[in-house]
Parts: structure tokens; sequence; C-alpha cells
């Protein structure tokens, strides 16, 4: 086990704090310690609470007696700040949001987080409203990756991920709403799971509706399994949320993969891929095959779904920004507004068409996983671009340079990054595992399959000091 405190999973921290070898008392203080030198270098975090050490004194005190209190006792977790925390101000990246309150409601994932024991550090940086696909705003300013701070973290989960990777707690609660929580897990070297939609239960409901999804950023598959246990226990508030599996994700993880039928696409048929990237994604696949699964190079054969998707995008931006009083507007981030823009002008029809092809969409690929229990793909086309940046040379708005991410947040299906190798440049490129509507447990099954054979590294964070 790591002598660093602040590298170990969640999953090891409580094994030592059953055996009484470590305290949560000693580990929250090492990552605030950590947070304090390493967050004026990322801008992970825009609020640390400063409960914190009295809360891993709770905790430690319910350790010594025997008596913790559910699965995460102790564990150190942020929360992105789109997500409601009772007593904190949940801005979401925007100067439109009074800090005043009142903030008198958790969500129901940091409910959960709370009852299970969990010591909240703090609220992560988000783009506003998670709009766009990099983690700056004008509330917060640019928010860095720990493996290069020239680089961004990426969308909207950036802050949630460069925190984990750098060590700033063990656990990440993201959201993900066409990629927000792959895309920075890809960029920084982490897994993160979008779980099917419902799975994790979310009040209130996102303004961009149904293809908004909660879930982990962890820095092992184990821990994933883990905070799913928690997340997807049962909230009234959600009336569509699935009905809740009382069952332990952890279950299986270990069986391995040799039953399964994978196919691997390395642009969905359409996508354009950077070089360098495909060429790691490509040989990672091959890990898979090494473990027994079979394997077919196959497109699974829809065309780009990138209309259908806007159209719910900015359609829901278009909502957003109708409910924020009109003397507030000029604060808005203006590429926000100029999405709006573009979704006030689309009719009920347009949205409504748009909601058939995406059914027909959602068909096609339960259709196709009759054959494959997987698709796996690149997690994103491009590696991490520089920091200020709304997107890469060459490309445009985010959904330009995500197109493996936004098609599985229409169909609601389960989808992860794992990382699978670096650039040239010392970059983690991110393998992308998606699984038929429901089968969260497959996904993860197959995740943790590989990890065994390519397991996750942190960065190097002595140029950080």
């Amino acid at each position: 086990m790591s002598t660093d405190l602040c590298a170990l999973s969640a999953t090891q921290l409580l094994d030592a704090y059953r055996k009484h070898e470590l305290s949560p008392v000693d580990v929250t203080r090492a990552v605030l310690e950590r947070l304090e030198r390493l967050n004026p270098v990322l801008n992970a975090f825009n609020l640390v609470s400063e409960h914190a050490l009295d809360d891993a004194k709770v905790s430690e005190a319910r350790w010594l007696a025997g008596q913790p209190k559910g699965l995460l006792d102790g564990v150190p977790v942020s929360i992105k700040d789109i997500i409601l925390t009772k007593g904190w101000p949940t801005l979401r990246g925007s100067k439109t949001v009074d800090p005043k309150g009142p903030w008198n409601d958790d969500a129901p994932a940091t409910a959960r987080l709370r009852e299970h024991g969990a010591v909240l550090l703090g609220k992560t940086t988000t783009p506003e409203f998670g709009w766009k696909g990099v983690t700056d705003s004008a509330l917060t300013g640019v928010t860095r990756n720990p493996w290069n701070p020239k680089k961004t973290p990426g969308v909207s989960s950036g802050g949630a991920a460069a925190a984990l990777a750098a060590g700033m707690g063990a656990l990440a609660l993201g959201t993900d709403g066409g990629g927000s929580i792959r895309i920075p897990c890809s960029f920084t070297g982490l897994f993160g799971l979008k779980p099917s939609f419902g799975r994790v239960p979310a009040w209130p409901l996102s303004p961009f509706g149904t293809v908004a999804h909660l879930g982990p950023m962890t820095r092992s598959v184990t821990d994933a399994a883990l905070m799913l246990n928690v997340l997807a226990l049962p909230d009234a508030r959600d009336w569509q949320a699935l009905p809740c599996e009382r069952r332990d994700w952890r279950f299986g993880l270990d069986e391995g993969i040799t039953d399964l039928r994978i196919a691997y696409s390395p642009d969905l048929g359409y996508a354009k891929v950077d070089a360098e990237v495909a060429d790691i994604v490509r040989k990672a696949v091959n890990v898979f095959r090494d473990l027994g699964a079979t394997i077919e190079e196959k497109s699974p054969g829809f065309q780009n779904p990138d209309a259908i998707f806007r159209t719910h995008w900015f359609s829901g931006s278009a909502m957003l920004v109708n409910s924020i009083p009109a003397e507030k507007r000029k604060l808005i981030d203006p590429g926000l507004l100029e999405v709006a823009e573009q979704g006030a002008k689309i009719t009920a029809y347009e949205l409504l068409d748009a909601q058939m092809k995406r059914g027909a969409l959602g068909t096609h690929m339960n259709l196709f996983h009759r054959d494959y229990d997987l698709l796996v793909t690149p997690t994103l086309a491009v590696a991490a671009f520089d920091a200020g940046l709304e997107f890469p040379p060459g490309k445009s708005r985010w959904i330009d340079w995500t197109p493996f991410t936004f098609p599985f947040n229409l169909t609601q299906q389960p989808a992860a990054s794992i990382p699978c190798g670096l650039t040239k440049d010392g970059l983690p490129v991110g393998l992308h595992l998606v699984g038929s509507r429901y089968a969260d447990a497959l996904v993860l099954r197959a995740a943790r399959a590989f990890e065994t054979a390519r397991p996750i590294v942190m960065p190097d964070l002595g140029r950080l000091k």
C-alpha cells in the first residue's frame, strides 16, 4: 500500500480504517494540505469545506467504536458545483446565481454520500451551467490538468477530475450530459462511469433533460462500483429513476471476460480521430483479446447523431437562459448565449422530430447489442489541448471533438472511460466501453478486466510544486 495517503483508493482507505492502521483524520488532513498546495495551480475547487476535519474526527470516533456509518465512512469526496449541497452555494460556474441562497437541500447523490459517512471536501469547478467542452468560467477562471497544467482537464466535471488526479480526494461526484464524466476522465487518466439513465437518482432535473446522468469518478474500477452502491440508492424526488437494484455492484467484478463478444469501432463509421489517439486505442483493444474476449471490428451502423443531440442540447440551453432574469443575462458566457439563441429558434415540430429520431437510435442500439455485449471505441478524438481554449485547433464547439460520448447520452446506455495509454507528450488517452441499456455491471466487469492488465497510474505531481 502506498505511503502517500492522498494516493490511496477508497477501498484501501476503508480497509485501513477497519484495521485501525489509518485514521480518517490523518487522511483528511493530508488531502486538505495537498489541496491548499495544489489548488492555486489547478483551480479544481471553488469552495473548500470548513468542517471537513471535524467530520473526519466524528468518523474516526465511529471507527474506533467499531460502528462505521455506511459504506464510505471517512472517505474524502468532492462534489461538482452543479449538484445541490445543503449549506453550500451551488453556483454552477455562473455569476447569475446568488451565493446567498438559501441552500437548504441536498441533491439525492449528496444526501446518500452524507448518509454513508463520506467526508465532503468542497465543490469542484465547472463551466457555466456545464455548457461547453472545457472547464473555465468568468466566475472561477481556468481549471488545469494535473498531467500538464498548460492543458485542459476537459468538461464539465473538469474540476472534479483535476482534484481526483492530483490526490485531492479519493472519490469525485460528477455529471454527464454529453460526456462530462468521460471527457475529463479521458484527459486526466481516470476511470469514469456514466451509468444507465435513471440508475443514479437526480433532482432537480437538469435543464438539458434526459441526456443528463450522474455518476462516479474514481482512480479504480472497484471504487466506482463501491461508490455506485451508494449513489444508486432510491430517492423519491426523481420520478424518472430506475427501480433500485438492491445489489453490490462490486460482485462479479473479477469474473473475467472470456464470455464477451466485443465490437470495436475506431471511428463509429464517421468520426475523425487524431492518428496517435487512434493507434493507442487500437493497440489497447488487443488487451481484451488477450483476456479471452471475442473481438470484431464493427461499427454500430448509425449516422452521426449530432443534429439530434444539438436539438436537445440547444433547446435546453434556451430554456435555461430564459429562466434567468433579463437584467442578469449580460453576465452569461457569450458562447452560451449564442447556443441559447440558436436553441430558441428550434420549433416544437423540430424538437418532436429529434425525439423520434432519438428513439430510433435507441432501438438501433438495442438491436446491435443482441449480437455484441460491448461496443469499444476511443473515448475522445483528441488528447488534452491547451487550457484557455474552447476547442482544439481545427475543431469547433465541443460536439465536434467528442463524437464518441454524446450519442450514448441520447440512447441512455451505460458507458465508461478507462485510461489505455499516453501520447508522446505524456497525456492520457481513454478507452470507451459502452454496454446495452441497464448492463452497468457488465461495463464495470469489462473495465475491471482491462484494469488488471493495464493498472491505472497517476501523474507525477512534482512539476506542480
